[in-house]
């Protein structure tokens, strides 16, 4: 796998331009530190020199303490600009991570389906964490171990060129061959990321659920996989390392190589009156120089073969783009009020060999309410998705708004769309934030006397005052600090908040009890009034307020009317459900 330099560049200058004063900053430091790291064997030149010549003691007093000096300015300098490289690799990958997960999120369903959670964790933070590291380790030593190597050997030039051009060609010859090789060791560094991914997945999925598996005894189980995906992991980590260390005994043997050379050469030079004694040790020394930068420049290798992998496996993250296409021309905003819903011969299927909707036809009127019932797989839940975009239908429309005046929702902005859409579930996804922002989902327009207006209206008083801090009362994500019913209560104060003009109820009263379930109800009969509701039921009592019934069953509508005229016809699928048990039926 090539990384091509353009496009390395393209993603760092991205995002290293908003921090372009730091970039500056850290420049000035590495030239800083290149500079004494060439001047500083100078002056040791100059002292072995004056020594051997018998010079002043005050000269060898003066160089000592400027060697001193340069050596502690050196330390400070390369602190520094370790400290600002840091910070900068850290601050550009946090903003990368900040996009990439925005482009995620905005991901149709159809990707989040096929990644588990684990997985994206593992995408968005372990891939970038080993492209943070590269980003300051380049900065700091590869571009300033680059400037070190062409400084030292024009350096070098000055004292003689044969020396200066047999470096040259040994470094060139070097990075050479540890360019050639990085070509072999990049795929086993993006094997290892994958399979970690690999292995965050697995350990996220079986976590989640980690009471079903204790519970039927399938913890055998999950530890056999466990270890096939951490050997897995090891193998290919291993296999990754191992051909790292082949470019770190490369580069030893190389090192050998020019440190004989250099002897050698100083040794012929010196024999010949040609240099200095002092000279020979800037010789050696330099070789030596060359050499710490070769050899940070192979980790930085090493780093480049992670961080490789990482971009290339972002870039791929990148290029994924949303079926959900936004409007290409003027967009429409939907009216207030209560909405029409109007499918037309709409069919859907979540891959090319199953369909899950066929030729999906009905309207529903302003302010009517319709029970949507059917098995479970039947179609129900892909029905309500389809109405906020989650996906598009493969054939056919939907059409939200008044009559006559209704509009095809893919001319609609997604905000607006998911704003005038509600929906509460049986399973209320809570976060680890204030009551206030899990009420409002962190809209701080929205002013707290309204919201406590709709927790008296939904019988939601009595909970609220057990609250230490009121609003700013914490809760925990997987709701452990609320009941199921209290649970639901609040999904119902969100919509409430919303005040959208179509309500989607899935199944919200199930698996509550009786007394929760009558406040449930009186919640939904006021959430209804004046809105268009849609009720996904497997319960008889929860679609007796309906106006309209509509049966699917294997992706079709089987039965849609009036709910009156459905129940009092003997023929009517819907009558033979009252007949003889909703649950017993559609379960």
């Amino acid at each position: 796998m090539e990384l091509p330099l353009r496009r390395y560049w393209d993603l760092l200058s991205q995002y290293l331009k908003p921090l372009r004063f730091k970039v500056v900053l850290l420049t000035g430091l590495i030239f800083s530190t290149i500079g004494l790291q060439i001047v500083n064997p100078q002056i040791i030149r100059y002292f072995i020199d004056t020594a051997m010549a018998q010079g002043d003691n005050r000269y060898l007093l003066w160089a000592a303490l400027a060697f001193l000096g340069a050596a502690l300015l050196l330390q400070a300098l390369t602190v520094a600009a370790t400290y600002v490289g840091e910070d900068v690799g850290w601050r550009s990958t946090n903003q990368l991570r900040s996009d990439l997960a925005r482009h995620c999120l905005k991901l149709d369903m159809s990707f989040h389906n096929e990644k588990t959670p684990g997985e994206m964790i593992e995408r968005i933070d372990g891939d970038i964490a080993d492209i943070a590291i590269f980003f300051a380790q380049f900065v700091i030593r590869l571009c300033g171990n680059l400037l070190l190597l062409v400084g030292i050997l024009v350096a070098l030039l000055w004292e003689d060129w044969r020396v200066s051009l047999g470096l040259a060609i040994y470094a060139a010859v070097a990075l050479l061959i540890l360019h050639r090789m990085r070509s072999f060791v990049v795929p086993h560094w993006k094997a290892a990321r994958e399979a970690n991914a690999e292995l965050f997945g697995f350990l996220e999925e079986q976590l989640a659920g980690t009471e079903d598996t204790r519970a039927n005894g399938a913890v055998p189980f999950v530890m056999r996989h466990l270890f096939k995906f951490n050997k897995s992991r090891l193998d290919k980590e291993v296999k990754g390392a191992t051909m790292t260390v082949y470019l770190v005994a490369t580069w030893a043997f190389m090192y050998v190589l020019a440190q004989t050379g250099a002897l050698w050469a100083g040794y012929t030079l010196f024999s010949q009156s040609a240099i200095t004694i002092g000279t020979v040790y800037l010789i050696i020394h330099y070789t030596d120089a060359i050499f710490r930068p070769l050899r940070e420049i192979t980790m930085e290798i090493q780093n480049l073969q992670k961080a490789a992998a990482g971009i290339e496996r972002v870039e791929a993250l990148h290029r994924l783009e949303t079926k959900i296409i936004a409007p290409t021309e003027v967009e429409r905003p939907l009216p207030a009020g209560p909405l029409a819903v109007t499918f037309e011969d709409v069919c859907f299927s979540y891959n090319d060999n199953e369909s899950v909707l066929q030729n999906i036809s009905f309207q529903l009127e302003p302010g009517q309410v319709m029970g949507l019932l059917g098995r479970t797989g039947s179609g129900k839940t892909t029905l309500t998705r389809l109405l906020y975009r989650l996906y598009d239908p493969k054939v056919g429309a939907i059409r939200l708004g008044l009559n006559g005046q209704a509009i095809d929702i893919r001319e609609a902005t997604l905000p607006d769309l998911r704003g005038r859409i509600g929906m509460v579930t049986q399973d209320v996804q809570l976060f680890q934030a204030t009551v206030r922002d899990n009420l409002t989902f962190f809209d701080r327009s929205i002013p707290d006397e309204q919201i406590l207006q709709v927790i008296k209206e939904l019988g939601l008083s009595s909970w609220y005052q057990t609250l230490p801090q009121g609003l700013d009362t914490y809760l925990e994500s997987e709701g452990t600090s609320l009941s199921a019913g209290e649970a639901q209560l609040l999904a119902f104060t969100r919509v409430f908040l919303a005040d959208p003009g179509l309500v989607i109820l899935d199944e919200a009263s199930s698996r509550l009890d009786p007394a929760t379930e009558q406040l449930i109800e009186r919640a939904v009969d006021k959430l209804l009034k004046n809105r268009t509701g849609i009720i996904v039921a497997h319960r008889l009592g929860t679609v007796q307020r309906a106006d309209q019934i509509m049966i699917i069953e294997q992706g079709q509508v089987r039965e849609f009317g009036r709910y009156q005229a459905l129940a009092g016809n003997p023929a009517s699928r819907f009558y033979r459900l009252l007949q003889t048990g909703l649950e017993e039926v559609l379960v």
